[in-house]
């Protein structure tokens, strides 16, 4: 009985992984889908269906197989240990973009209130570099603070997009959301095609849903049903308020807007209010962004640990934070902001999404396609057995169909940084052969 008491209830579980699958990847999103109208909400139901499907593996995943490193470890069960380094290897450079992706989203709310922020590429650039060398160096404390501040400032997004989602039908056009439904005149598939990029960048971080099962009162129950319901209810939400913010804001504004939060609860009550929004939206973001980093800078650690790093990677300070690996993941971080500089914040936040997206599904597909073996060795009943190959199988196939609807230029560059894995994994294996040899 007292064994369970510090356990986790399904409630909590349940508010714990839509917390950290929510976070800021809806903040721009709005802007973003604009483009090609109301029709794209098409996307959203597609992509929620392949989540459902992603969280529930990954929920299977996580309860039969407990070793370090989360997906890496999943895909090392099916693919052998090569898989373990392309994993944590693509899921880092996954998250070196999301990174800047995330400060660049950061840097469209900041525009609210430093207006000098947009007047040139270069001051946008500027913008973007201080808040990713400001959050990265917060993170030298190590993980309780950065637990901490995160846990608080997610909140700065969820509540404005929960609370647009419950109240903001009110002021609801349906002739203003007509008019935005399909200002391209395209296809429903080519819509779905579209989006599925975008939505699918609001759900990363179904991942880490299952990681923790040991901590939760009856985890063969409770962990898949929560990956689900948080999935559910962040897919509602997700639909809902940019359902509403098209049905408010004119598709041409709300496609030009880079704070489309603060925008629209401005329109909704006051200036004020859409200034408080906008607040909390930076707030969010930057709590994000801190999250995010220390789980890259740990991603790293524990493949540097198991020697698929470079052993830098695993030095720690004396707050246990790996810290010279946060400063060189800085330093990629910076490049990479170089390297996006666009003229238009929201043509650099979809280039970032697009190119992040491909790149994770890279580890998704290769945790993904172990669900079968992991759940073999772990020996479940056929029952069990067959819903998750089933299930596992439609999460696949959606992770490879997202990849292919980030367009040709994210497959591209994914496919070359991908291919570079291999490239840096053959120096790993040759050492390691060396190594095996003189210990023998």
């Amino acid at each position: 009985m007292s064994s369970n008491s510090n356990k986790m209830g399904l409630m909590g579980l349940t508010t714990i992984v839509t917390v950290n699958m929510m976070g800021s990847g809806i903040i721009l999103l709005p802007s973003s889908l604009a483009a090609t109208g109301g029709i794209a909400l098409l996307a959203w139901a597609v992509t929620a269906i392949g989540a459902l499907a992603i969280a529930y593996a990954f929920a299977k995943c996580g309860m039969y197989c407990t070793d370090d490193g989360g997906m890496s470890a999943y895909a090392e069960k099916a693919h052998g240990k090569s898989s373990f380094f392309i994993a944590s290897y693509t899921y880092y450079v996954c998250l070196v973009i999301s990174a800047v992706a995330i400060a660049v989203s950061c840097v469209g709310y900041l525009e609210y209130f430093i207006p000098w922020l947009k007047e040139t590429p270069i001051h946008t650039f500027v913008g973007v570099i201080a808040i990713l060398i400001v959050t990265m160096f917060a993170n030298v404390k190590g993980a309780k603070i950065t637990g901490q501040i995160s846990t608080i400032t997610v909140w700065g997004i969820i509540i404005p997009v929960l609370g647009l989602s419950i109240i903001g039908w009110f002021w609801f056009d349906t002739k203003v959301f007509a008019e935005a439904w399909n200002p391209n005149d395209i296809s429903a598939g080519s819509a779905i095609y579209a989006g599925m990029s975008l939505t699918l960048w609001a759900f990363l971080g179904i991942e880490s849903a299952g990681a923790n099962s040991g901590t939760v009162e009856n985890p063969k129950r409770n962990v898949p049903l929560a990956c689900m319901l948080a999935t559910v209810f962040s897919a509602a939400t997700y639909i809902a308020s940019t359902t509403v913010i098209q049905g408010i804001i004119p598709n041409e504004v709300l496609a030009k807007s880079d704070s489309p939060f603060g925008l629209v609860f401005a329109q909704m009550f006051s200036p004020l209010v859409g200034e408080i929004i906008t607040a909390m939206a930076i707030m969010a973001c930057l709590g994000s962004l801190l999250g995010w980093q220390f789980t890259n800078a740990q991603v790293s650690k524990v493949a540097a640990d198991m020697r698929l790093f470079p052993k830098i990677f695993g030095d720690v300070n004396k707050y246990d934070a790996p810290f010279k690996g946060m400063m060189i993941m800085l330093a990629f971080e910076l490049i990479l902001a170089v390297m996006t500089i666009s003229p238009t914040l929201l043509k650099q936040f979809n280039v970032l999404v697009n190119l992040a997206v491909f790149i994770n599904m890279v580890p998704y597909v290769l945790a993904l396609t172990a669900l079968g073996i992991i759940m073999r060795n772990a020996d479940v009943n056929q029952k069990e057995y067959n819903n998750g190959i089933i299930i596992g199988s439609v999460a696949v196939l959606y992770s490879i169909y997202g990849a292919y609807s980030t367009g040709e230029e994210a497959v591209f560059y994914g496919a070359i940084i991908t291919l570079l894995g291999y490239f840096f994994y053959g120096f790993i294996a040759s050492r390691e052969a060396v190594i095996n040899k003189e210990s023998s």
